[in-house]
């Protein structure tokens, strides 16, 4: 290759590089600090990727899903549905052994030592807040995605089903155990019910058992089911076929979204009912709790050393 040719490549990766670059620089001057996520952008497919790494384990803590909700926010602020915005598709992923344990349970048992309702009712609003600009695709700006590789629980999978799409890979399972300790996820009702149905949803809700990405599926909760290690591709793919009727598919889901009713008084309603379900948790109910905060972290643990071991192997 001659010296000029080499030249132009090099100048073309960096106009790439450059390119992908900006909508993420864009939304951090807009957002600020976003903690406990990552961004990657492909201009390609005007692909936004918001990657949770929430902090000390994987659960929706407070610091997470308010950065979720400042990239939302700073999306619509800064490009709307103009013409020209730079943001199509905005997907979501996970990384390591576990997609999420659900809530924050260790904040949860913060607010409920101190007497913290307050704590406890921002918490609530902000998820729904998250919830609910997935669902309409940050008012029409978007198409929302989510692909789950691993386990999901309870809390942590409205956010993702919220999303216009959701799908699994093989090896993902799915569990709602809410139920088994007086418990339930803040926003799975008015998501659930508006995939699976309102006895199915219900029947998910009330046996707090596992489900696999295919039975998932098989009610209507999971979208796709894909190879292991093939969910990323899947939302390039889709995205990818998905340009040119960007606007339909928009204007398609936001007619089923009225059609479904006020997702947004759904959610705020839900949040109401378990804030005040919360607070009139008892000592015993509270233990159970904690226990299953520590039996979280020892599950955590085992995975992690599982992974390690088999990284060394």
């Amino acid at each position: 290759m001659s010296d000029s040719m080499s030249l132009i490549g090099r100048n073309a990766n960096v106009q790439r590089s450059s390119d992908d670059l900006r909508p993420i620089e864009a939304i951090k001057r807009q957002a600020g600090t976003l903690p406990q996520i990552s961004l990657d952008y492909e201009s390609a497919q005007k692909l936004l990727w918001i990657t949770l790494r929430p902090e000390p384990k994987p659960v929706f803590t407070l610091p997470c899903v308010e950065s979720v909700l400042k990239v939302q926010t700073a999306i619509g602020e800064l490009w709307g549905t103009a013409v020209d915005r730079p943001v199509l598709f905005l997907a979501y992923r996970a990384v390591g052994p576990i997609f999420s344990l659900g809530g924050d349970l260790d904040f949860y048992l913060d607010c409920l030592s101190k007497g913290d309702r307050d704590g406890l009712a921002r918490y609530a609003a902000t998820a729904a807040e998250v919830i609910k600009l997935n669902r309409n695709g940050i008012n029409g700006a978007v198409l929302s995605l989510t692909t789950v590789h691993a386990r999901a629980m309870g809390g942590g999978i409205d956010p993702a089903r919220a999303c216009n799409v959701m799908i699994a890979e093989e090896a993902a399972t799915f569990c709602y155990p809410e139920i088994n300790y007086n418990h339930f996820p803040i926003s799975a009702v008015p998501i659930l019910s508006r995939h699976a149905g309102f006895i199915e949803a219900e029947k998910i809700l009330l046996t707090g058992r596992d489900f696999t990405a295919q039975e998932f599926h098989d009610r209507g909760v999971v979208d796709a089911v894909v190879p292991k290690g093939t969910g990323e591709d899947w939302i390039r793919r889709y995205a990818e076929a998905s340009m040119t009727t960007h606007s339909a598919r928009t204007a398609l889901i936001a007619a089923f979204n009225r059609q479904a009713g006020d997702i947004g008084a759904d959610l705020a309603r839900s949040s109401a009912s378990w804030v005040a379900h919360m607070a009139t948790l008892k000592p015993l109910e509270i233990s159970k709790l904690q226990r299953i905060a520590a039996a979280q972290e020892r599950m955590l643990g085992r995975l992690l050393r599982r992974d390690a071991a088999g990284a060394l192997s």
